[in-house]
């Protein structure tokens, strides 16, 4: 599986690389037919506070896997687009496994 994680208009985080990459490596062993997943983190103009963006999007079998979220920092809207994604392959994996 290749993962690319991008930061639109905003500085690079290697901590944040490093949790994400591990998180979606955990991933791609659970589930071996991921081919590839794009990480984009940016920042919006929100003046709720919630202006952190972070959009997966994953190469599988079948159609593409996406999930975005907004929250107030970077670690929880990656938490909560990995949920999503992850509640999708559940979900793709059953489809496939009844065939």
């Amino acid at each position: 599986m290749t993962i690319n994680i991008q930061y639109l208009h905003m500085p690079t985080s290697e901590a944040m690389n490093e949790l994400l990459t591990q998180k979606l490596e955990k991933l791609g062993s659970k589930y071996d037919w991921i081919i590839s997943t794009d990480v984009y983190f940016k920042l919006t103009n929100d003046r709720t506070g919630k202006n952190k963006v972070c959009d997966i999007k994953m190469e599988v079998p079948g159609p593409r896997i996406f999930a975005a979220s907004i929250e107030d920092n970077f670690e929880k809207a990656a938490a909560e687009s990995l949920k999503d994604i992850e509640r999708q392959l559940k979900k793709r994996k059953a489809i496939y496994t009844k065939h």
